[in-house]
């Protein structure tokens, strides 16, 4: 799985996030946020290179699992290994920004 345009539908539980395995990138916004919509091109490209799951998650007040992980701006990607936190990445605007994704999964 790759880079996902859509935001998801309905947003998973944190039981499910936290049971999922493998690599996952969590990307937290909203369609209409201009931040959001300015890191797609590098969130796209670094995914573009990796085997790792992309779910967008329409973020907002009282949304449980933006709240779980405290994100607090969007976008906020936060990269899970096996259900757990290993990078998080606040308001990227270019492929330097991700940075701690490329060093918490060893890739280039």
């Amino acid at each position: 799985m790759s880079y996902t345009r859509a935001y998801a539908a309905q947003e998973p539980s944190r039981a499910a996030i936290d049971a999922a395995p493998g690599w996952q990138l969590l990307e937290f916004g909203a369609p209409w946020c201009p931040h959001c919509s300015a890191a797609q091109a590098p969130v796209k490209d670094w995914l573009a290179a990796r085997d790792i799951s992309h779910l967008k998650i329409e973020d907002g007040k009282g949304r449980p699992l933006g709240r779980s992980l405290q994100v607090r701006l969007w976008p906020t990607l936060v990269l899970l290994h096996d259900g757990r936190e290993v990078a998080r990445v606040v308001r990227p605007r270019a492929d330097a920004d991700l940075a701690a994704l490329v060093a918490a999964t060893g890739t280039t």
